[in-house]
């Protein structure tokens, strides 16, 4: 069974105060994070925030035209992929990467994951994030594998 949460951010502020939580529950073990959205929903802002609260010293941007930004100065490094050039047909030309950014103590980040087709691991968290009505975000986290199960919980408390 997968484990969910869900929490509306209003503010940019709260989006933070999520990220950190995020963060702080992630810094030790790493994981693998499926991010969904349409464009501007605050996929990019939440890996910017996660990033700051674990110490990342380097701009934290959007990586839309070089597929990969990596950052390493903190305790555990951050990967930050986007697909949405790539589209389907391009997956193939990364896989390797994304399977080998999946293992090891390490933060990985995949925005519009829904063009990996399926070759993205199984042990991840998918963040969908969504405009709510007043244009706050709805950030929808889920576990997928049994070892996230306790990031999900974490944030639950």
């Amino acid at each position: 069974m997968e484990e969910k949460f869900i929490q509306k951010c209003v503010t940019l502020e709260d989006t933070k105060k999520l990220a950190y939580k995020f963060a702080e529950l992630v810094k030790e073990q790493g994981c693998f994070v499926n991010l969904f959205g349409e464009i501007g929903a605050g996929k990019t802002a939440f890996v910017k925030f996660v990033a700051e609260a674990i110490g990342i010293k380097e701009k934290v941007t959007s990586p839309s035209f070089v597929i990969l930004n990596e950052y390493h100065s903190a305790s555990i490094p951050v990967y930050h992929f986007d697909l949405y050039r790539l589209e389907h047909t391009g997956i193939s030309t990364i896989t390797e990467e994304l399977r080998e950014y999946s293992e090891g103590k390490k933060i990985t980040f995949v925005e519009w994951a829904e063009f990996s087709q399926g070759e993205l691991p199984f042990e991840r968290i998918e963040v969908n994030v969504t405009y709510d009505d007043d244009d706050s975000r709805i950030y929808e986290f889920k576990s997928v594998g049994e070892k996230n199960k306790n990031i999900i919980k974490g944030l639950k408390s």
